[in-house]
């Protein structure tokens, strides 16, 4: 990638990030690397195999609700079975991988959204509202925010940040860095309750039960300090992107590879007419979702328990209900515009959309493959439980040691990518371990979700990197591995560091007897 030309020596944090990005672009197209890595997995897992390697510890059973002891050891696929299952499950492992659906299907809705002119002019309109200088913490911001919409961010919001910074003359790699920061490093602060909340709560509410059956974690047990993350987060986030990032990349030079649709140009009255409709339309769709969740027997909620946050019908329709929402919108820009004259033209406008990611698809394929064969073969648990003993072994003081806990859980957020699966493995040991300790489960479930947020960046086995890869190819076609672990070390980093010392700020606090709850009702010391 061109960088710009600069006479004034730079800081060495900047010319090892420039060596990374070097190294990795010299390495073979990502679709091989995945290969490779699943052909690591396959004579990995067959080593293990005849080596005898596993693990044992307490693993929570979401079926039957207890935590069990669990020994788990390395499934080989390096034989004649191991060889059914790849070529048997080849497949399947291709239509369940959950980023290919939700792409392709959101992608119908925005294919449509470029194509009609509306993203366009939205864009056009956003820029001369919104100061040059609240860009990147906006963007940053709205990438946090939009981990309650589960997956969507990823497929929405970083494309649109890309368009946002290059809208105002930022360079759109920054762009998609800033988005895929707040989106992914900041995936556990929000402003509001999600889905992850009701997630863990429940692991930390059975793994404390073990030990104190009248103890009980809410879904809001992390609430308070995840509030003040968000703000956080944002802080630390347009910080690495002003002064790490964008002076980095230097000004940005056309180099896409020919599939992006410019938000470009003046306004005609009848864009501006058909823009102002569009938007109202949006709005009435926004509106009609907001009004649906409100009745206690919505069908948008769970029809069991009533709830809009887990297992509801809200959250498990986010993908269609946000391609309706663009797709409407952008339907009713075109017609009125006039880009769209007939069906032909909305049916070209998703063939499109489809042929901008057919990248995406090709490198979905193995990356599917190895994600699926790092889980059979079990290896991403023998090194949760691994990790679970060597802090165990641990003797020193309580911030001490769960700082260590944020770190551990961020090493093992670069094997294994799932936060429920992983917490299901870490909650029935150290949530109870923290408490014989003074350590309130609502603590160990914050340390937890810190590591894993600032981890994501930066692992490789995180099913959206190859859908991040192939947006980056649309602003610079010589982008690859190499430009976007350059680009999102630092965020790691500066987040993993930076959270970390607020969690030890907070719980400094609470040691010197100021009382600052994690979320209502949660202490941060238990029998306090």
């Amino acid at each position: 990638m061109e960088k710009s030309k600069n006479t004034k020596k730079k800081s060495w944090v900047l010319r090892c990030l420039d060596k990374i990005e070097v190294a990795g672009n010299r390495l073979p197209h990502p679709l091989t690397i995945f290969f490779y890595l699943a052909v690591a997995v396959v004579l990995i897992s067959g080593l293990g195999s005849l080596m005898g390697w596993s693990a044992t510890g307490d693993v929570y059973n979401s079926a039957s609700g207890v935590v069990e002891e669990t020994t788990v050891s390395v499934v080989s696929l390096f034989s004649f079975e191991g060889l059914r299952y790849m070529l048997t499950s080849a497949v399947s492992n291709f239509t369940g991988y959950a980023p290919l659906g939700f792409t392709i299907v959101i992608m119908l809705g925005i294919g449509v959204a470029e194509s009609s002119g509306w993203l366009n002019g939205l864009i056009r309109k956003v820029v001369k509202v919104t100061p040059k200088m609240l860009v990147t913490p906006m963007v940053v911001f709205l990438g946090v925010m939009t981990n309650v919409a589960e997956n969507a961010g990823y497929v929405v919001f970083i494309p649109l940040a890309a368009m946002i910074f290059k809208a105002y003359k930022k360079h759109p790699l920054a762009g998609i860095a800033a988005g895929f920061a707040g989106v992914s490093g900041g995936f556990s602060a929000n402003l509001l309750i999600g889905s992850t909340d009701a997630i863990l709560s429940g692991f930390s509410d059975a793994a404390a039960k073990t030990l104190d059956p009248a103890y009980s974690v809410s879904p809001l047990s992390n609430w308070f300090f995840m509030i003040v993350s968000t703000f956080w987060i944002t802080i630390i986030g347009t910080f690495i992107t002003e002064k790490v990032i964008i002076p980095r990349l230097g000004p940005y030079k056309e180099n896409g590879d020919g599939s992006l649709v410019e938000p470009t140009g003046e306004m005609t009255a009848r864009e501006e007419k058909a823009l102002k409709i569009a938007n109202w339309v949006f709005v009435a769709i926004a509106a009609l979702y907001v009004v649906s969740c409100i009745p206690e027997n919505s069908f948008m909620r769970n029809k069991e328990t009533g709830s809009l946050i887990d297992g509801s019908t809200l959250l498990n329709a986010i993908i269609p209900l946000f391609t309706l929402l663009f797709f409407v919108p952008s339907f009713v820009y075109g017609k009125v515009c006039g880009t769209f004259k007939n069906d032909k033209d909305v049916v070209a406008s998703f063939s499109k959309a489809i042929a901008s990611i057919s990248g995406f698809i090709a490198m979905a394929f193995m990356a599917a493959q190895f994600t699926n064969y790092f889980t059979y073969t079990n290896i991403g648990r023998i090194l949760s439980f691994k990790g679970a003993e060597l802090l165990q072994k641990i003797n020193i003081n309580p911030i001490g040691l769960v700082i260590c806990f944020v770190f551990l859980s961020g090493f093992i957020n670069l094997f294994m990518a799932s936060a429920s699966a992983k917490y299901a493995i870490f909650a029935p040991v150290f949530v109870p371990m923290f408490m014989k300790m003074g350590l309130s489960p609502e603590l160990t479930q914050v340390a937890y979700r810190i590591g894993d947020s600032s981890m994501n960046l930066i692992a490789p086995v995180l099913a959206w990197i190859p859908y991040i890869l192939t947006i980056m190819k649309k602003y610079d076609k010589d982008s690859g591995w190499g430009t976007l672990v350059s680009s999102m070390v630092p965020y790691s980093f500066a987040f993993i560091i930076g959270w970390s010392v607020l969690l030890a700020l907070w719980m400094g606090l609470n040691m010197m007897g100021i009382n600052l709850p994690l979320g209502p009702g949660a202490p941060v010391f238990y029998g306090m």
